[in-house]
């Protein structure tokens, strides 16, 4: 099989943390996209689910939660995350 060289652009961080994984499992980067273009064109799409995450019932909770606080002046507040953790714990 002929090789060609390809240029792309990756968040610095993301290739440093994606090269340690990879090596850990034996392989540079390049073997990796390689395994992942070949698995692509095995099923004809991305091989993985790609879709918006959906938080579930309790994330949503804390989300409203926290609008309330900074909206409504009545919500109940904390002055800094210890009195937070307190009020948690009681």
């Amino acid at each position: 099989m002929a090789k060609v060289s390809t240029n792309i652009s990756i968040d610095a961080d993301v290739k440093k943390q994606a090269q340690a994984l990879f090596a850990d499992l034996g392989m540079d980067l390049s073997t990796a996209i390689n395994i992942y273009l070949v698995k692509a064109l095995s099923v004809q799409g991305i091989p993985f689910e790609v879709c918006r995450e959906v938080p579930n019932a309790e994330t949503i909770a804390a989300i409203e939660e926290g609008r309330r606080m900074a909206y409504d002046p009545n919500a109940k507040s904390y002055a800094d995350v210890e009195e937070m953790r307190r009020s948690l714990e009681e």
